[in-house]
């Protein structure tokens, strides 16, 4: 993925609130389920971890995407951004 449609989904993605909360538990199975329902619903999303070290966000977001197939948009603070495109996709990227 280029750097315009990245930008484009950053800013798509600023007025969306976090839809998965990542608590002490860390990344469950029952946590990779929910993040894949929802990445088919949204394509787009924001998930919320509740650690406060950045190296454990890090690790967490690279798993979530390889786990489920998806691309990093962001990760900023506590937040970070997945993109994974459906069968139907709602959002269309620049090129």
């Amino acid at each position: 993925m280029n750097s315009k449609a990245i930008a484009y989904l950053r800013s798509l993605a600023h007025t969306l609130n976090p839809v998965v909360r990542i608590g002490n538990k860390g990344l469950t199975a029952s946590v990779i389920k929910e993040i894949d329902l929802s990445l088919k619903a949204h394509e787009l999303i924001k998930i919320k971890i509740q650690n406060d070290e950045k190296s454990v966000r890090e690790s967490m977001l690279n798993e979530i995407c390889e786990a489920l197939q998806a691309t990093a948009v962001h990760h900023i603070g506590l937040q970070i951004i997945v993109y994974r495109t459906s069968a139907e996709p709602k959002i269309v990227l620049p090129k």
